[in-house]
């Protein structure tokens, strides 16, 4: 059994392409919102956070062979509770990237290592948020002392709705929404509520990155890009092909060696 991480676009398709080679696949996703995990026949999806004994107990009871770790870019705990589980029930660990941005350069964009500083960067002028529900005090903070006014796109979701009441932003200040958003639904946005600034994470292609940059260029607003989490020691795949060759190269190896899955998923 493959356990694959997942939750965002990429899914699908990574998920079927596992699945076609012949290997049961388990679509791990931290919520059940509606998400494509492909239709074959060799795929199943389990809901719920998961902490890194959660993990653990279920590498364990599924026979996972391997994690395949295809979540959002700046998911950083789960990545980081994923990576540790894997190491401590001695499964291999894939960690799967999209490719970062390179429609904006340092000339275009602004770049900030993290929300405080993306927050600073940013609150002075009408803001549009497009990060998600999460880390949003440091804009509210900052927009407040800066006498910026904040908006923020958020999935219609009752704890994303709950994330922004919790930190301050009026109801009338939060687009609730699911994308993919098209160049002119964000154009029309940022004119509608003056926007001047907007605030996106690098999330990549599939993540809609280049509508929003389009979007922001057409209508003279500036961006603030939030860098990527930094994962110093993981080895990362750029393409759905080079995860599935080293799963196999994993899977040829462990043959060689004579290491059953169950012997596998009871050395912890």
């Amino acid at each position: 059994m493959i356990l694959l991480f997942g939750g965002t676009s990429e899914t699908a398709p990574l998920a079927t392409l596992l699945s076609e080679a012949g290997r049961f696949v388990l679509v791990s996703t931290a919520t059940d919102i509606e998400l494509d995990i492909g239709c074959h026949r060799r795929i199943r999806r389990r809901c719920g956070r998961l902490d890194r004994e959660g993990m653990l107990q279920l590498i364990r009871m599924e026979a996972v062979t391997a994690i395949v770790d295809a979540a959002h870019p700046y998911a950083k705990e789960l990545h980081a509770n994923a990576r540790e589980a894997a190491a401590r029930a001695h499964v291999p660990y894939l960690r799967f990237r999209r490719p970062e941005t390179t429609a904006y350069n340092g000339r275009e964009a602004i770049w900030a290592a993290d929300h405080d500083e993306a927050a600073r960067l940013a609150c002075a002028t009408p803001v549009l948020l497009t990060t998600g529900s999460r880390n949003l005090e440091p804009y509210v903070r900052a927009a407040s002392e800066k006498g910026g006014e904040l908006y923020a796109r958020v999935l219609p979701e009752a704890a994303s709705l709950d994330a922004c009441r919790n930190a301050g932003i009026a109801r009338d200040h939060v687009i609730a929404a699911r994308g993919p958003f098209t160049v002119e639904e964000t154009r029309r946005l940022l004119r509608d509520l003056g926007i001047r600034v907007l605030v996106s994470k690098d999330s990549g292609a599939a993540g809609g990155l280049a509508e929003k940059l389009e979007a922001a260029r057409q209508e003279g607003c500036r961006v603030v890009l939030l860098r990527r989490p930094l994962e110093p020691g993981t080895a990362v795949f750029e393409s759905f092909e080079e995860i599935a060759r080293a799963l196999s190269v994993m899977e040829k190896q462990r043959e060689t060696e004579g290491v059953s899955p169950g012997d596998r998923c009871k050395r912890y």
